[in-house]
């Protein structure tokens, strides 16, 4: 696919007005937009696209631009195109030259631009908020060496996984894409296994667990003889047993996995579309478990800006993920931290990465007053994850896949950062406005007294 440049010419458009006309160039989305390095995203993505075949690309100022706004407002990739047709300073922080009333992509266009770019450049992206921030003054440079770590569960978009609803779901998976695939099954037990998973969900509410387990047994049936008949009428054909062949993976495992998992048994599934979500326990007493992969956040201590944020499949010890936490923020900033301090949980991290000072929270052999402050200053991190959960999108992905989990948690960071940039060219502005006001008051003033001394 070709890249196209712009999406308007670039001759002046004497019957339109242009957005520098009618908005509000003290805008922070406005001063933001000034800041970013628009040239870089071409160097950076260009290559991705071909020149002279298919249809012309969009815009990629357009295309990072509305990844960027998504995860700063929180909205979903239909959610973000609708507003912005609404809004004139989106359009603007986007490269429009006028304003535009129709939409300016298709919203499943997104999903194909983070597949394009991958998780390194989502890494770039990440990195362009990092030097937006230091133009404008939001985080320093020397605060780039000082970092706090530390781990948080991205929940994955599934519901509570109990083997009553894995077995329901697995059938029906299986029972639909049969009938898509033109297979007709001897028994489809849509209406009886509706009927046991309810009953199982209501028995389970009330405590009565003998007659909850009685009913996942005949899910568990159920199941099988759907696996075992598709099996019979797919054998032999290429196609279908190949279009079958991974969710017929998926649906054995659901139906053998024992409730409670052995040494040597494989992991457990708690998704039908979502294998790779994991049960996480981080010890905490309104949730006991959570279901999705652990990422590793890195924020700069002083500022609590985001310069790393490392998904980390397969539940590892938080120890042993801070090289990697440490190796992505060195890659998004440019400049090797010298400084990292961590809670208890990253005792015997093991970490190799020559001039890092790593401060384990509770140390006391060789802590200075300076030192003690940045140890005490290390829980802000907590107030970060937070705010990329309630304010971001961490708290539940809805990407697909392994790399989806990794594309939004570097995502949620840039998101993260934008918030804190515009925050603070929100405030300059207030400021100068302050200070234009103050002004403008004393030349007034001045202006008053000379006439009376004319007078």
């Amino acid at each position: 696919m070709a890249l196209r440049e712009t999406r308007h010419s670039t001759e002046v458009d004497l019957f339109r007005q242009e957005l520098v006309n009618l908005i509000d160039l003290r805008h922070p989305l406005v001063k933001l937009a000034q800041n970013i390095d628009w040239k870089s995203c071409g160097a950076r993505f260009g290559g991705l696209y071909a020149t002279g075949i298919g249809r012309p690309g969009h815009p990629l100022r357009l295309m990072v631009g509305l990844q960027l706004l998504k995860h700063t407002s929180n909205l979903s990739d239909e959610e973000v195109v609708a507003v912005w047709v609404e809004n004139p300073y989106w359009q603007h922080f986007c490269g429009e030259q006028y304003f535009c009333h129709d939409f300016p992509i298709d919203p499943s266009l997104m999903t194909g631009f983070r597949k394009r770019i991958g998780e390194a450049g989502c890494e770039f992206i990440l990195g362009l908020t990092v030097i937006a921030g230091l133009a404008t003054r939001t985080v320093a440079k020397t605060s780039l060496a000082v970092v706090n770590v530390d781990t948080t569960v991205q929940d994955k978009a599934v519901a509570f996984p109990t083997d009553a609803r894995l077995l329901h779901k697995a059938r029906v998976a299986l029972v639909r894409r049969a009938r898509k695939g033109g297979i007709e099954l001897r028994q489809s037990y849509e209406r009886v296994g509706k009927a046991a998973f309810v009953r199982s969900q209501r028995y389970a509410h009330a405590r009565q667990l003998n007659r909850a387990k009685a009913q996942s047994r005949k899910l568990r049936t159920y199941l099988g003889r759907v696996i075992r008949d598709i099996e019979r009428k797919t054998e032999g054909n290429g196609a279908p047993q190949t279009s079958f062949a991974r969710l017929l993976q998926v649906a054995r495992r659901i139906h053998s996995q024992p409730r409670k998992r052995s040494e040597g048994d494989p992991p457990k599934l708690y998704s039908v579309h979502a294998p790779e979500v994991e049960c996480i326990a981080k010890g905490k007493a309104h949730k006991k478990y959570e279901f999705g992969v652990k990422v590793g956040i890195v924020s700069t201590s002083k500022e609590s800006f985001v310069i790393g944020a490392k998904s980390l499949p397969g539940n590892p010890y938080d120890g042993h993920t801070l090289q990697a936490c440490i190796e992505q923020a060195e890659r998004v900033t440019g400049i090797q931290p010298k400084e990292a301090y961590t809670d208890r949980g990253y005792r015997g991290h093991g970490c190799n990465t020559g001039t890092l000072k790593i401060w384990i929270a509770g140390a006391k052999r060789g802590v200075t007053a300076a030192i003690h402050r940045k140890l005490k200053r290390r829980n802000a991190v907590e107030p970060v994850i937070g705010h990329m959960k309630s304010d971001g999108r961490l708290a539940r992905n809805f990407l697909k896949g392994v790399d989806g989990d990794a594309i939004n948690a570097l995502l949620c960071g840039a998101g993260h950062n934008m918030r804190k940039i515009l925050k603070k060219l929100r405030l300059l502005c207030a400021q100068l406005g302050i200070m234009i006001g103050q002004l403008l008051s004393a030349t007034r003033e001045q202006t008053a007294a000379l006439k009376l001394r004319t007078v």
